[in-house]
């Protein structure tokens, strides 16, 4: 029953993918958010690389079922607040479908908060495809992408609320599989055919550069292409991929590390790797987050749920000590995100 209600689904979308008018032109130049479009002058500052709730169940497991939104919005809404507080206008929530996705209980904390959040379509590959529903892979690249730009078109399940990015995920092996160039292929179609950025949770530089060249060979430039995780690949490699014109995303900071002394991903290890960017003169293309969180469901009051404060009470700090200017610490956090999140 299940596999045929998702079978029905997949037909559903390739014919309203071949019906719909709605979206490209009108969203061009926008930025899509929970609760509508907004204008690159509006993002402000953003975290690029955020959670609220994520479910490590399993793709056969997960649901709305797993948790309850008012709940959840009682106890993520805290952590909002204080990053408001510290000038946050936008945070851009990554987790895919089948991971915990909720558009409704994102939307909910933005008209609570204010805060302007987005929110993804795309499959995440890593973890063995865990999070993957086993159909899917009976699909080819135009049929699963058809299902990814109906969420873009027409919403995600019935809600009307709309995608602001491509999520995908990869593992960090030698070559990608046939399962993750699948993810890759349906996610340069879906670019085509939406304008949506493509942020691919990948490590290090090897799968980052293949996903590159499978983008490429679609058509689709590298500037649509977020190397997430990218502080996992090496100094030179992050620059090499930045001068192709991809997105860097040094998303994974976290204060807590300073305690060790010579901690990799450090608040030093991110000046370090900042600064080498900005000497080579890609700080353009570098974006930064902390890739915190999270509410899990199953467990007692969702978990140790580590906060978004980082960058601002610990990083910037750093970087002004080290010469970093207004303007520059302004380009990581407010123009860079409106540039990589805006509709092409």
């Amino acid at each position: 029953m299940k596999q045929l209600y998702f079978i029905g689904i997949v037909v559903l979308a390739v014919v309203l993918h071949a019906c719909s008018t709605s979206g490209t032109t009108t969203d061009r130049g926008k930025i899509l958010t929970v609760t509508g479009p907004i204008g690159p002058a509006e993002f402000g500052v953003t975290l690029t690389h955020e959670h609220l709730l994520v479910d490590f169940i399993g793709a056969d497991s997960t649901g709305f079922h797993r948790w309850d939104r008012d709940t959840v919005t009682l106890a993520v809404e805290p952590f909002l607040d204080e990053i408001k507080s510290l000038g946050v206008q936008s945070f851009v929530e990554c987790t895919p479908a089948y991971l915990g996705r909720d558009p409704l209980l994102l939307k909910q904390l933005s008209e609570q908060t204010g805060i302007q959040i987005l929110t993804n379509t795309g499959y995440y590959g890593a973890r063995n495809n865990k999070f993957i529903p086993g159909e899917v892979f009976e699909m080819d690249a135009e049929a699963l992408s058809a299902l990814w730009t109906d969420e873009f078109r027409n919403g995600i399940g019935g809600t009307g609320i709309r995608p602001g990015f491509i999520k995908i995920g990869v593992d960090a092996n030698d070559t990608l599989s046939a399962e993750h160039l699948l993810l890759v292929d349906a996610a340069a179609l879906t670019h085509k055919a939406t304008g949506l950025v493509i942020a691919s949770h990948t490590g290090p530089e090897t799968p980052a550069f293949d996903q590159l060249d499978v983008l490429e060979s679609h058509g689709v430039p590298a500037s649509a292409f977020i190397w997430v995780h990218a502080q996992s690949g090496t100094q030179e490699s992050n620059i090499s991929a930045a001068e192709r014109g991809a997105w860097i995303s040094l998303d994974n900071v976290n204060a807590a590390r300073d305690s060790k002394a010579g901690a990799r991903f450090g608040t030093v290890w991110y000046v370090e790797r900042l600064s080498a960017m900005k000497e080579a003169g890609l700080l353009d293309r570098v974006l930064i987050s902390h890739d915190a969180g999270w509410y899990r469901p199953g467990e007692p009051g969702g978990g140790a749920f580590r906060g978004f404060e980082d960058i601002f009470t610990t990083l910037v700090p750093s970087l002004e000590e080290y010469g970093f200017t207004d303007a520059e610490i302004d380009q990581l956090l407010v123009v860079n995100p409106s540039k990589a999140f805006v509709i092409r």
